[in-house]
């Protein structure tokens, strides 16, 4: 599957009301360590159709950044079911996000 980018008008319908657990991927295109894990979320959401990933630019949605605090990035965050399950700050390898999962 692909990889969605989330606003903060699909927000809801893709993420809130997703039937599926939701990897969000916080980022913006100056930040180094948010282009060396894109590659690593794309890919997840490609080998995983049990998930669905989505991406933030935080630049152009600083109000979702806000809602979860998003105070560095990258930041991933894991929701299911409308809540936060987990939160990761930081560069992390593909095996620790699937552990997020």
């Amino acid at each position: 599957m692909s990889v969605i980018t989330l606003t903060s008008q699909n927000f809801e319908s893709e993420v809130l009301k997703s039937e599926k657990t939701v990897l969000i991927d916080f980022w913006a295109s100056w930040c180094g360590p948010c282009r060396m894990l894109s590659p690593v979320v794309d890919a997840i959401a490609e080998e995983r159709s049990d998930i669905k990933v989505g991406k933030v630019n935080v630049d152009e949605e600083p109000a979702l950044a806000g809602q979860f605090g998003v105070m560095s990035i990258p930041t991933l965050v894991v929701i299911s079911g409308g809540q936060v399950k987990n939160k990761s700050v930081g560069v992390i390898p593909k095996e620790a996000i699937i552990k997020l999962l």
